[in-house]
């Protein structure tokens, strides 16, 4: 007999862990999928189509002791499961928190994450995350990462520390960001997703080693060398993981210059503009000549040093290099202005409109 009252009701559309190692300052809202906007809700909506939503019977919820919390609770269901009932059978618990997990791993702000996360947790137990993980690791392997970044999350809904969910989750992300096809925009909420789980892993979870690993790279994509860095200097120091050692050796080593070049940058943001010039000129004719952020940077420095022919040429090539940096152009129209060249101050200025128009 069917622990379900099916009905024709329409589905829903797209209209084993360590305890803690450090403590972690970050609020809630930060920490929690449940809590924390989700940046992947439109993307992984269209998923909650292959479900439709039934109750259990009052008779099921008495004798499991689920009235309490399961009462007016709509139930996942997949097509085969409500064939399976119609056809006189029933559904195994271990099927619905399957279920269950994966709805909130497509949206964790369901209105009923926390019955789905207490009905997973009573069926499932103490391996409750880690079923979930090795769940996403199958779907992870078959490059279904739709799926496996769903059950990535359902693990995190479960606990929001979970090593193994926190890296698969960041791990997939980057798998799911680099495929063809996606618009600028999903792009960059994956990427900042990634990113801020890659972070969190190495917070709650400082000794593992491929965290740092993995983030330094993010930090190298980001132009913060300096950060990538000490990344990378963190993960040399975790004993094991020898194989990928001298891969992280070498890339410490290539950027040592940029570091540099880096530390340019920061004296120029904070108004050291001596230091600033003293390093950055170091690099106008060197392998790094095609930086424009090196050509922006010397231009403010030029600027505010006193030296305005200097600081247009800088930032005429930062334009060059690349033609859409805004804060060079408005840097241009400064020092047009003080010059009294109306015509130029023009010309960039409707640059600038058309572009933050476009």
């Amino acid at each position: 007999m069917s622990i379900f009252r099916i009905s024709e009701q329409n589905r829903l559309s797209a209209s084993d862990q360590k305890t803690q190692e450090i403590a972690i300052s970050r609020p809630e809202k930060e920490t929690h999928l449940t809590k924390r906007p989700d940046r992947l809700a439109g993307y992984l909506l269209p998923h909650m189509d292959a479900f439709r939503f039934d109750e259990f019977k009052p008779a099921y919820l008495n004798k499991h002791g689920l009235a309490g919390t399961f009462s007016g609770v709509p139930v996942p269901l997949r097509e085969e499961d409500i064939e399976a009932i119609k056809a006189g059978g029933s559904v195994k618990p271990g099927i619905l928190a399957e279920n269950m997990g994966c709805v909130v791993g497509i949206n964790p702000h369901f209105k009923h994450a926390e019955a789905y996360a207490a009905f997973m947790k009573a069926n499932f137990g103490a391996k409750a995350a880690e079923n979930l993980t090795t769940k996403a690791g199958g779907f992870a392997q078959k490059e279904d990462f739709d799926m496996a970044c769903i059950y990535f999350r359902a693990s995190l809904v479960l606990d929001f520390q979970y090593q193994p969910g926190l890296y698969g989750y960041a791990r997939v992300l980057r798998s799911l960001y680099n495929r063809e096809g996606l618009n600028e925009e999903t792009v960059g909420k994956l990427k900042a997703e990634s990113f801020d789980f890659f972070e969190m892993l190495t917070e709650f979870h400082p000794r593992f080693g491929y965290g740092w690993y993995f983030l330094g790279y993010l930090y190298l994509n980001m132009g913060l060398y300096k950060k990538a860095g000490l990344a990378w200097q963190r993960f040399l120091e975790i004993p094991g993981n020898s194989k990928d050692k001298g891969e992280i050796r070498q890339r410490v080593r290539q950027i040592e210059e940029p570091i540099q070049i880096e530390s340019g940058y920061n004296a120029v943001i904070a108004g050291r503009w001596e230091e600033g010039l003293e390093i950055l000129e170091l690099y106008k004719e060197s392998a790094y000549q095609d930086w424009w952020p090196l050509w922006y940077y010397l231009g403010a420095a030029y600027a505010q040093t006193g030296r305005p022919e200097e600081a247009e040429s800088a930032f005429k090539q930062a334009l060059q290099i690349n033609p859409r940096h805004i804060e060079s152009m408005e840097e241009l129209i400064a020092l047009y202005e003080a010059r009294g060249a109306k015509d130029l101050v023009k010309k960039y200025k409707d640059k600038i409109a058309l572009m933050r128009k476009e």
